[in-house]
């Protein structure tokens, strides 16, 4: 005669009190959450992040590399680039610096008037306006924190390029000169 085993299906609910898994999800999530930081590098996921554009630590928007060409010297900039309504109407408000090698570049969708002015921003800047043909058409230099002041481009712009007050004097950047930039996609 052939003994069978028997079966028993229970659920873990019939063996432990429902208060228990009350208690255990919460600590469940936390340690699932918690991993050691050598894990992500791992990661198959992990190049693909690393692999993003550059973005700034401060206002998250991208960098891309500005260059403007005096005719003496080219001289590159790491820009933040505004290109969202949002973070044009930002631009560098509220920020206390900007290295001598940052910017920040406002694209236009269609060449225009551009005008710009110092609200909520408590630094200097030199604002650079960008003719239709790459060429800086006029510098709006060392302007005053805070003002209300409008800050208007001399013609049409195809962009708006703003570095730290007094460094276009420094560096020779003046109308004329050319400004090299490519926008992402």
């Amino acid at each position: 005669m052939k003994r069978g085993r028997k079966t028993v299906t229970m659920a873990i609910s019939d063996v432990l009190p429902a208060r228990f898994f009350i208690r255990a999800i919460p600590a469940a999530i936390m340690v699932a959450s918690c991993s050691p930081t050598g894990a992500v590098e791992d990661s198959p996921v992990a190049p693909a992040v690393q692999n993003e554009p550059d973005r700034h630590p401060i206002s998250g928007l991208r960098i891309i590399e500005v260059t403007i060409d005096t005719g003496h010297k080219r001289i590159a900039f790491k820009t933040e680039y505004a290109d969202t309504r949002e973070a044009q109407t930002r631009g560098l408000m509220f920020r206390t610096e900007l290295a001598d090698d940052e910017a920040m570049i406002f694209p236009s969708e269609v060449p225009q008037t551009r005008s710009f002015w110092m609200r909520n921003t408590p630094i200097s800047l030199d604002i650079i306006f960008i003719g239709t043909d790459g060429r800086i058409t006029n510098i709006a230099e060392k302007t005053e924190p805070y003002s209300l002041d409008s800050l208007p481009s001399a013609g049409l712009a195809s962009a708006v390029f703003e570095i730290r007050g007094g460094l276009s004097e420094e560096l020779g950047i003046e109308p004329g000169n050319a400004v090299e930039y490519q926008l992402p996609e």
